[in-house]
């Protein structure tokens, strides 16, 4: 299972030159003693059973296929095909075909890198870039319920019930890290199904090039079970409160062997696979 703001991201640094600021300002120091609140605990224990209990915690792999359709303005622009790659904890692979040319960027830890099927190159990825992966997986549903925002310091409290439509409500939970650095979660108070992840992101304006602050959601709808797991199908981003993309799965497959040459960076484009 994958809920993929890591997709998100990756298109756009590929496809549209998306400048991400440095993650300096959301580092945490690993010194910190991770805590969690009561409250904050019986709703992420009741969202890991609804989503497959130790199934789901067992999970090792997802490789998933789909469309990324971007938004311009609330109007859908051309779906892009992505087939991507999982393997945990930090490796990932995601490739795209848009316009006829296949895009891929790769992460492996605090490396990464790019291939551009337009000119055919391949090159490392930057620092603002790895930086930019490492603020996707860290905002994750992953990353709150199998536990890895824990080795960051960080501090869990229950922030209540939510208004999330008519006759629904959300159990929101808000994850602080030591720098201050926060992501709000929220489930539905009945089912305990994921809807909404919420952070704040410094980024470029791209038409003044000044920086600003903005908020950051990523909804999810479609869940579907496969091999007792449970994972939302359709996954859409918001940007201050406007739609800037959708991710559609068509497929997605749990625990399948993903060869590391995958991963590894090819010695020429006549090796892109």
């Amino acid at each position: 299972m994958n809920y993929s703001p890591v997709i998100t991201f990756a298109l756009f640094c590929l496809l549209t030159a998306f400048a991400v600021p440095a993650l300096g300002q959301n580092t945490s120091s690993p010194a910190a003693v991770a805590t969690v609140d009561e409250k904050s605990q019986q709703v992420i224990d009741h969202a890991i059973q609804v989503l497959g209990g130790q199934s789901y915690l067992n999970v090792n792999s997802v490789v998933g296929k789909g469309f990324f359709t971007a938004f311009n303005q609330g109007t859908s622009q051309i779906p892009a095909k992505f087939l991507d790659y999982i393997v945990y904890p930090d490796r990932e692979r995601t490739e795209f075909i848009g316009g006829g040319i296949k895009t891929i960027q790769t992460n492996v830890g605090e490396t990464g890198w790019l291939y551009d099927g337009g000119p055919k190159a391949i090159s490392d990825q930057g620092p603002t870039q790895i930086d930019g992966f490492k603020l996707a997986i860290r905002t994750t549903m992953e990353n709150l319920l199998r536990g890895t925002w824990k080795k960051d310091g960080g501090k869990i409290v229950y922030v209540g019930r939510r208004e999330a439509g008519l006759a629904k409500r959300n159990e929101t939970i808000r994850l602080t890290f030591p720098n201050g650095f926060w992501i709000e979660y929220e489930f539905g108070a009945k089912d305990f199904l994921p809807a909404k992840v919420i952070y704040k992101r410094t980024r470029k304006n791209p038409d003044t090039g000044d920086e600003q602050e903005t908020t950051e959601e990523d909804r999810f709808f479609k869940f579907i079970t496969v091999d007792g797991i449970t994972a939302p199908w359709v996954i859409d981003h918001y940007t201050e409160g406007n739609q800037t993309s959708r991710i559609n799965y068509e497929t997605i497959v749990y625990n399948q062997k993903v060869p590391d040459a995958l991963f590894a960076k090819p010695d020429n484009v006549k090796a892109i696979k």
